[in-house]
């Protein structure tokens, strides 16, 4: 049973969910002065904070099983580092096909020093709004890793959600180990939003 406190913890991240959903969306103009706090309301008492992803491939070996798994992720609407931090395993726009997403670790954010195992390769700082995602599994090779050692640094903007619980089957499943921080912060969704019937049910393994 959830207890008050959670509930009170939960519906605090509706509000900043639903405020800062409000706020992009009034930016991009789709909505008017009038309109914004009607559907920051709207937002708080619709829907859900999470949605349900299904990853498939070893780059995430251990923490997402080499069969794939069925994971749990909170929506985030407009990724920055006071949302997003160093350590969470996000979904992310695929830097080469944005109709597909990448599930991969953020390993720094802007104004982070990057350097290279290449000695010919010039150390470099990501700019403002970039980030650095990398694969967990240390046995797959960078190349095939698929991350930001093959593609290059990719943008805030890209990252859509942070992983928070993986069902890799019926009897092996848990939540993913993140940020302390962003543990903390998500810890009311994740007791009020957690099905795991539900995500037994979208397995495809």
């Amino acid at each position: 049973m959830v207890s008050p406190s959670t509930w009170l913890r939960y519906i605090a991240s509706k509000l900043e969910y639903s405020a800062s959903l409000s706020y992009k969306t009034y930016n991009q103009g789709k909505i008017t002065d009038r309109e914004v706090f009607d559907t920051v309301w709207k937002n708080v008492f619709q829907g859900k904070l999470t949605f349900l992803h299904w990853n498939k491939g070893d780059e995430m070996a251990p923490t997402i099983g080499t069969q794939g798994g069925t994971l749990l992720v909170r929506k985030i609407p407009a990724a920055d580092p006071m949302r997003v931090y160093v350590g969470d395993v996000v979904v992310l726009k695929d830097p080469t096909d944005s109709e597909k997403y990448l599930v991969r670790r953020l390993a720094a954010i802007e104004g982070y020093e990057m350097a290279s195992t290449d000695a010919k390769d010039e150390p470099f700082v990501l700019e403002k709004d970039q980030c650095w995602v990398l694969a967990d599994n240390e046995n797959v090779k960078p190349k095939e890793a698929y991350d930001s050692r093959t593609f290059g640094p990719v943008t805030m903007a890209d990252i859509v959600g942070r992983v928070i619980y993986c069902l890799r089957s019926a009897v092996d499943h848990g939540p993913v180990k993140n940020s302390n921080f962003s543990t903390r912060k998500d810890s009311p969704v994740l007791e009020v939003e957690l099905d795991v019937d539900e995500m037994a049910r979208n397995h495809k393994a």
